[in-house]
């Protein structure tokens, strides 16, 4: 397939996503948040979701990769953390279709959407693994509590509910982490 020919496809996947006004499609729903709220918390939702996404298949990669004298028990954290993202995610995803809108959940999607930093290369050693981890979770963390108070501001309390559960999933997997790192 020729450059022009991807690029017109993408073109047409996008344009078919959003309405004559170039927003995204919703839904028609019964929940009673203005469209304005709803479209900006669908746009909210998905850009957490695909930080967790990111964010899930960098401690799998973590989980493959790590390598040291700590390697069975990080091996067996990195994929516990991981697993807690995939019920976050669908919790995210569900959300923003009840809310009318549509949930961008595919690895491409994460991909082009992910705010947070790319997993290094050439990192193997358990605690320079766990530091990377640690730096992101604090990332998405940081990201999810800002989401709170804009889900509030929009007057979304239940989107700002998850978000707080969510939040709170990243600290405690956070506090995994970090509990490695302090002496």
């Amino acid at each position: 397939m020729n450059k022009r020919n991807s690029q017109s496809k993408t073109s047409a996947r996008t344009s078919a996503r959003t309405s004559a006004n170039g927003r995204a499609r919703t839904f028609e729903t019964r929940i009673d948040l203005k469209s304005e709220a709803r479209q900006q918390m669908i746009g909210l939702l998905n850009q957490v979701l695909a930080d967790l996404f990111d964010l899930y298949s960098q401690a799998k990669q973590a989980h493959w990769n790590v390598k040291g004298e700590d390697f069975y028990q990080l091996h067996e954290l990195f994929d516990e953390i991981a697993e807690e993202l995939v019920g976050l995610m669908d919790m995210v995803a569900e959300r923003a279709t009840a809310l009318g809108g549509e949930a961008l959940g595919t690895v491409r999607m994460a991909s082009a959407a992910s705010q947070i930093e790319e997993y290094p290369q050439g990192v193997f050693e358990g605690m320079q693994v766990v530091n990377a981890l640690a730096d992101r979770y604090a990332r998405v963390a940081a990201s999810v509590r800002d989401g709170i108070d804009a889900a509030e501001e929009a007057k979304d309390m239940s989107t700002s509910d998850l978000f707080i559960d969510v939040s709170r999933e990243l600290d405690k997997s956070l506090w995994f982490l970090e509990a490695h790192l302090q002496r």
